[in-house]
């Protein structure tokens, strides 16, 4: 032993421990880059910049917000500027690139406003006037013009959300509960007050309206309720454009996804991501934990337990779309068929459980973390020294009382181990999740306030799979870009709060059980 120890320190204080300490501090900074350029690109989508009126050589005019610059393809000399110039209705592309040459002058004129649509995208160019029933309000009106403006589409906003409310908690109830051909007296003139009150709310949106006109002299009149948010970036303040980012990323996080997810929210794909993920945890800790204790503390430990236990790493292996192929086939068509035939036959040949879903996905997950879950919970089993089970034996405990009272409570942190690697593979998954139940866009989160509560059938969305439908199957890669960087920042940051949230209730287990076991 005492010829080993100067080896041994070379190993610790020579160049291997340089080279390991090299490699850990390289795989940190590129961990940490590879964060950073998501983070710079994601949150730099929310920031308002300013809009330029740029007048080529030519003397043409247009107007749009700078997205970068790069060299002219195949040129030595020369670069090109790319513009978000928006008015896609009216000039057939909301992109463009121009040669830096070509330009002739670049301005940044006060009245400039970025209109963000609920169809077309957004348009660019100067807000002439504001017409009501009442009374109209022109560019020359300065500030009574933009405080009529917010009041008003502040206005529009509440009257969306009332008549939203309407049709969907008391219309779509009303049409999914109610057969036309049995509907009572007092149904019909319920339906017909509801439908009367949305008819009512509609005509009320569409009240005022706004004549817009872009640099290149077209002018267009658009009704508040088809406009969501109305900007003038040049006219703002730092103040003024902080408060704007935080606004956009609030939104970005409460709603929706619009336009074929190239633009609004991700909020659905939040509440699926984390719904999924939980629900995967409840079902694969139990037999998870169950199959290691069997393994480690049941089983004779011989040939079978051996090849058993090599299966169940090889599964660790096994492509993830492996298992999305499998749930599709047992739990979707299989299990899912079944029950329609026994419990929903009325409803078919629409699928109920034949189709993918919530619980199919889990479910799916669920066995593809399974091994994690088994591997780590038996490490942890195997680490408990023997004395402590003899000990228990030896006070008289029966097998069963020492597994439950000695053993599991010191395996636990073990446990959770695994189910914080099962959440970090769980997360990022989208091949099987294709197969058995996540959407493009679902018009619905599974939970509502409606018996069970949580909707397991329903189809939902997910973050992976929105990040690869929206930089691969988009139309607009350009305005999907920035919304695929924030997304997968913000995947990135729902795997670290989940797996936080295990980390900590591990530690506060740990902490609990070596306190109890010091007294």
């Amino acid at each position: 032993m005492r010829k080993l120890l100067p080896r041994r320190r070379l190993l610790i204080e020579g160049p291997g421990a340089w080279l390991a300490a090299g490699g850990v501090a390289l795989s940190l900074l590129m961990v940490l880059a590879l964060l950073a350029l998501i983070a710079g690109r994601g949150l730099a989508h929310f920031w308002p910049p300013d809009i330029e009126a740029v007048t080529l050589v030519s003397g043409e005019r247009f107007a749009g917000q700078p997205v970068r610059e790069q060299g002219l393809p195949g040129q030595a000399s020369g670069s090109e500027r790319l513009y978000r110039t928006g008015n896609r209705d009216l000039d057939g592309d909301q992109w463009r690139w121009v040669e830096v040459n070509a330009i002739d002058t670049r301005t940044t004129p006060e009245d400039l406003v970025i209109i963000e649509r609920r169809r077309w995208g957004p348009f660019i160019g100067r807000l002439l006037r504001l017409e009501g029933p009442e009374a109209q309000w022109t560019a020359s009106d300065g500030a009574a013009l933009w405080r009529e403006l917010e009041e008003r589409m502040a206005r529009v906003s509440q009257l969306r959300h009332e008549r939203d409310a309407l049709h969907n908690h008391r219309l779509e109830p009303l049409a999914e509960h109610v057969d036309d051909s049995a509907m009572s007296p007092s149904e019909e003139d319920e339906l017909r007050e509801i439908k009367a009150r949305i008819l009512a709310l509609q005509d009320a949106m569409q009240r005022d309206h706004v004549v817009l006109e872009s640099l290149s002299g077209q002018r267009l009149e658009l009704s508040l309720e088809a406009l969501i948010e109305v900007k003038r970036p040049n006219a703002m303040s730092l103040l003024a454009k902080l408060a704007s980012w935080g606004e956009g990323v609030w939104r970005f996080l409460s709603e929706g996804p619009r336009a074929a997810n190239t633009a609004g929210g991700v909020w659905p794909a939040i509440f699926g991501t984390v719904m999924m993920v939980l629900l995967m945890s409840v079902l694969v800790t139990p037999f998870g934990v169950l199959a290691a204790v069997y393994l480690n503390e049941v089983a004779p430990q011989g040939r079978l337990t051996r090849l058993v236990r090599i299966g169940v790493r090889n599964l660790a292996g096994v492509p993830s779309i492996v298992y999305g192929v499998f749930g599709l086939g047992v739990f979707v068509y299989g299990i899912g068929g079944s029950l329609d035939s026994l419990f929903f036959a009325d409803e078919l040949p629409s699928p109920t459980f034949g189709t993918g879903g919530l619980l199919w996905a889990s479910l799916t997950l669920a066995l593809l973390t399974l091994p994690v879950v088994i591997v780590a919970t038996e490490e942890g089993l195997a680490r408990i020294p023997d004395s402590q089970r003899e000990g228990a034996l030896a006070l008289g405990a029966t097998r069963s009382e020492a597994l439950r009272r000695v053993v599991l409570p010191m395996a636990v942190p073990a446990m959770l181990t695994g189910v914080i690697l099962a959440i970090a593979r769980a997360a990022g998954e989208v091949a099987p999740l294709m197969l058995v139940g996540v959407a493009k866009l679902a018009s619905q989160v599974p939970v509502d306030d409606e018996f069970p509560f949580i909707h397991l059938e329903r189809k939902f969305m997910h973050l992976g799979y929105h990040i690869f439908d929206a930089g691969f199957h988009g139309g607009d890669v350009q305005a999907a870009m920035p919304l695929v960087y924030a997304t997968a920042l913000l995947l990135v940051l729902v795997i670290v709060v989940l797996n936080l949230t295990a980390i900590l209730l591990r530690h506060t287990i740990r902490a609990r059980h070596v306190v109890q076991a010091h007294r």
